[in-house]
């Protein structure tokens, strides 16, 4: 079964999926292995990881598929991945949904930012108007040829308030938005309402350690009403600290002995690599015999 085939069974099946971000491959790899039903592969985290910059609109549309494409092959489970504002307008629209399709995600994410964008718990965003939306949204259904989800995120909440981001989340809903993402609800009464008022919608909660939204259990968020709770920040900034740690650690003591507590080691790492299996492939293609 490919990735929009399984995510549109899970939410058939279940009530909340939980989506951790993936800020690269690795991260991603992880996370799917530990079970989780699908892997955020988050804009802000690719423009740290690739770039090396903050989430402002950096990177392009054939950076980002390239990305979704190798996340896509080594996650092992539903990748939803952020596409920005579409990269453009309705026409640039509709070459991202189909790149985006090629690469076998499962749920693209298309935002009504004024380009460039920026991520959506920073100050300083304007959004295009309700209708040059609605148009992409439009757009972007008339491009899609397989089962890939297209989810519709507001960032009006932040601009305009949350009556505005409703109305447009509704509007979007009305275009042909398989889920919505009202971003940067700021109260839980805001966020129970957005679910209140959108019944029947696919919700997306977005839990940024931080952010102008506060932080609840994805139990919480699932009797509130949403579907779909993901982590986009959480492993950009374990990794962080974690690299701060280890290099801070190293000019201190002269060594990364003192470290090896806090890494994994050499062969669980293999393992999580998947070498044991490359090991199985290699014997097999060069004796010719299958490896029991």
């Amino acid at each position: 079964m490919n990735g929009p085939q399984k995510m549109r069974e899970l939410f058939a099946a279940k009530k909340t999926i939980v989506a951790p971000g993936a800020h690269d491959m690795l991260t991603a790899k992880i996370i799917g292995q530990l079970g989780f039903d699908a892997v955020y592969m988050t804009g802000y985290g690719q423009s740290a990881s690739h770039l090396g910059k903050p989430d402002v609109g950096l990177m392009t549309m054939s950076e980002m598929v390239a990305r979704a494409a190798n996340m896509v092959e080594c996650a092992g489970v539903p990748v939803v991945a952020d596409a920005d504002t579409g990269f453009g307008n309705a026409v640039n629209v509709m070459r991202t949904v189909r790149e985006y399709e090629k690469a076998g995600v499962a749920v693209i994410q298309l935002e009504d930012q004024v380009m460039p964008k920026k991520c959506g718990h920073m100050i300083g965003r304007e959004v295009v108007s309700m209708e040059e939306m609605v148009g992409k949204i439009k757009a972007a259904c008339d491009a899609r040829q397989g089962d890939m989800m297209i989810m519709a995120r507001t960032d009006a909440r932040t601009v305009h308030g949350i009556d505005v981001a409703l109305e447009r989340a509704h509007a979007y809903k009305e275009a042909g938005a398989d889920i919505i993402f009202v971003e940067s609800p700021e109260s839980e009464e805001e966020m129970r309402r957005i679910n209140t008022e959108l019944p029947g919608v696919l919700t997306l909660a977005n839990m940024v350690e931080g952010g102008r939204t506060p932080m609840f259990t994805y139990d919480k968020l699932s009797e509130f009403g949403y579907n779909l709770v993901i982590y986009p920040t959480a492993s950009v900034y374990v990794t962080t600290k974690a690299m701060v740690d280890l290099w801070e650690g190293l000019k201190r003591d002269k060594t990364t002995e003192t470290m090896i507590d806090q890494m994994i080691d050499f062969p669980k790492f293999n393992e999580i690599m998947g070498l044991p299996r490359i090991r199985e492939i290699e014997a097999n293609y060069s004796t010719g015999r299958v490896v029991k």
